[in-house]
């Protein structure tokens, strides 16, 4: 992705030494008493302690290695050819890493440290501390994400779409082992199964409604023929670039990957939807996780992990209540300035959805143009950058729709950033599987929040700064930041005037922001409230006036995946927060663009330890400021 940063942190000889056996995935073996002591100097002993942690986190995420574009020297051992394993065992594993390296990191003494390595500390101890404490609970992903398969989690839905998008095949060893990463997919989805049976066992089944739309969505994939999946086509587009290939083999290559797909890949789907559909007569209404074993203390650490704050789900509720509120007022004064007079506002939004010009036809054209309308905008956010940056991301952005085989329970929009060596492009994606869920005027606002100045831009600048330790740079992710700054970045592009001339558009963000605030409303609801699935519903759509279809696809994201949703809202007032009092405290010497640029200096971190950063920042003398 960018072109020049700092070395990432290198692989020491002990590092390598200690996973050059764990090429199969077995257990990474303790430090033993040979292994050399720790440097004295509290840097060194803070940046030995984050080169074996982050070695240790690659191999048991070999695909995040590829995702980042990594040297197998930089990584620690090959990984090309494997996938993360999926048991429970492996979950196990990777929770002792973790608390092993937040003793490690707990021995440093902070005070000594010089104020760059006092920020870094306390973000990885806080992010260990909170996947810590999701990953007690043995079930799904954690606290966070408790059912192993659903229609947003298990690998039958990232895993394929990963081979494609991520996986090279520049030349024959990686097409080989994209063929050992095809079978270390049916052995993901079968640890996934067996975990299906497990944690039914112990009362945890997703909802009925999540189970359904699961089965829709695997269905689209069995019901395909072999030659058609995604794993067969990507070798038809892509096998024509591999370097020393002849026709023959390349031929060979894709009747391989056909049959892999017949008597295997569509055999391991078929165990899963036998599972999911054993399950399903037990599977219950209840939308949250409120009535799970240890639900409520489930939902409090999802939210310390997802927030970064020790917010309640009452004051996380009632914040969400107000700023809809407030935001409603705003939507209205736009509407009746449109001439748009009568009902309530979500349910003139909903008409004004309806409206023929704001409509893009659903067909294949309509979808194309979709797409070609925000590859312009976008373009034209990048010319404005310089007003609110004095530091530009370098990355390429490519904008892409949702697979087909996963669009029906996949959200309108999300983000995967590129290598950090540049050769694959950040890219966002949006689901396009009905048109009328993008009317134009909402279409700004979802670009400025995943591409830029949001995802892309603030990513991209993390990952090409060239200040962070790489374990920070790309290893870990705070919602709570990330998302906040997303939403923040719609608010940018409202204050740099790209609605002057739009009142539709700016009714689109702010339609997009109350979207947001419900979102702290129906999130605390399900989980905190014991809402049903139909009055979240309910709620988001008297908040926002979206398509109903669109909401439903969202409440049941909530219902998977507890206290995510409620990242953004909170993240954004945060930073507006903490620009507010900067701006009070600093006078004439605040500067927007150089708050900015700090923000994105610093990267994700939990909102406590940015408040710190943002306060000293402030407190700086003027000459500091400037250098």
């Amino acid at each position: 992705m960018q072109t020049t940063r700092r070395a990432m942190l290198g692989a020491s000889a002990a590092g390598l030494a200690m996973l050059a056996g764990c090429a199969t995935g077995e257990t990474a073996p303790a430090l033993t008493a040979a292994t050399p002591p720790p440097p004295a100097d509290p840097s060194a002993q803070l940046n030995a302690a984050l080169d074996r942690v982050a070695l240790q986190i690659l191999h048991e995420q070999p695909e995040r290695c590829t995702a980042l574009g990594l040297t197998e020297a930089r990584a620690g051992g090959r990984f090309i050819d494997r996938l993360s394993d999926s048991t429970k065992e492996a979950a196990r594993r990777y929770r002792g890493i973790l608390q092993a390296s937040l003793t490690e990191l707990n021995a440093i003494n902070h005070d000594a440290l010089p104020a760059q390595d006092k920020v870094t500390l306390d973000v990885v101890k806080t992010s260990f501390a909170n996947s810590v404490a999701s990953a007690q609970f043995e079930v799904g992903g954690g606290a966070g994400g408790p059912y192993i398969v659903s229609q947003l989690t298990g690998s039958y839905r990232s895993t394929p779409d990963f081979l494609d998008a991520q996986h090279p095949l520049r030349n024959r060893d990686e097409v080989d082992a994209y063929f050992s990463r095809v079978s270390g997919f049916v052995r993901q989805m079968d640890q996934e199964t067996a975990i299906i049976g497990q944690d039914a066992a112990a009362g945890v089944i997703p909802p009925d409604f999540a189970i359904d739309k699961t089965l829709v969505q695997m269905r689209v994939v069995t019901n395909a023929a072999p030659r058609e999946n995604v794993l067969v086509q990507t070798l038809v587009r892509r096998l024509p670039q591999s370097e020393g290939l002849t026709d023959a083999e390349r031929t060979a290559y894709i009747s391989r990957a056909e049959t892999m797909v017949r008597d295997e890949v569509l055999p391991a789907y078929g165990r899963q939807v036998d599972a999911l559909r054993a399950v399903r007569p037990r599977a219950a209404h209840d939308a949250g996780i409120g009535h799970l074993p240890r639900g409520p203390e489930m939902y409090a650490a999802a939210l310390r992990s997802r927030t970064t704050t020790n917010m309640s789900p009452d004051d996380i509720h009632n914040t969400g209540v107000e700023l809809i509120a407030q935001l409603q007022g705003e939507m209205d004064t736009i509407l009746r300035a449109q001439r748009m007079r009568r009902g309530s506002v979500s349910e003139r939004m909903s008409q004004l959805a309806l409206r023929r010009d704001q409509l893009y036809p659903n067909t294949d054209a309509g979808r194309a143009q979709i797409l070609a309308d925000l590859n312009q905008r976008t373009r034209d956010m990048v010319a404005m950058m310089p007003r609110a940056f004095n530091v530009l991301a370098r990355a390429q952005l490519e904008i892409r729709r949702v697979p087909a085989y996963t669009e029906a329970g996949a959200p309108g929009g999300y983000y995967q950033r590129g290598a950090l060596d540049g050769s694959r492009p950040g890219a966002y994606y949006i689901n396009l599987r009905d048109t009328a869920e993008w009317p134009r005027f909402k279409l700004p606002t979802l670009n400025y929040h995943e591409g830029v100045p949001g995802h892309h831009w603030q990513i991209s600048i993390q990952q090409e700064t060239g200040t962070l330790p790489f374990v920070r740079s790309a290893l870990l992710g705070f919602s709570a930041f990330s998302e906040g700054w997303g939403l923040y970045a719609e608010q940018l592009a409202d204050e740099l005037g790209v609605y002057e001339q739009d009142p539709l558009g700016r009714l689109g963000y702010l339609q997009s922001a109350t979207f947001r605030a419900s979102r702290l409303v129906c999130d605390t609801g399900l989980h905190a409230k014991g809402w049903s699935r139909e009055q979240a519903i309910r709620s988001m759509r008297e908040a926002t006036g979206d398509k109903e279809t669109s909401i439903a696809t969202e409440i049941e994201r909530y219902c998977v995946q507890p206290g995510q949703a409620c990242a953004y809202m909170i993240g954004r007032q945060t930073i507006n927060r903490l620009r507010q009092e900067a701006t009070t405290n600093m006078g004439a010497r605040f500067d927007l663009k150089r708050y900015h640029d700090l923000l994105m200096a610093t990267g994700a971190v939990p909102l406590n330890v940015l408040e710190g950063v943002v306060r000293d920042w402030a407190t700086q003398p003027a000459r500091s400021l400037t250098q």
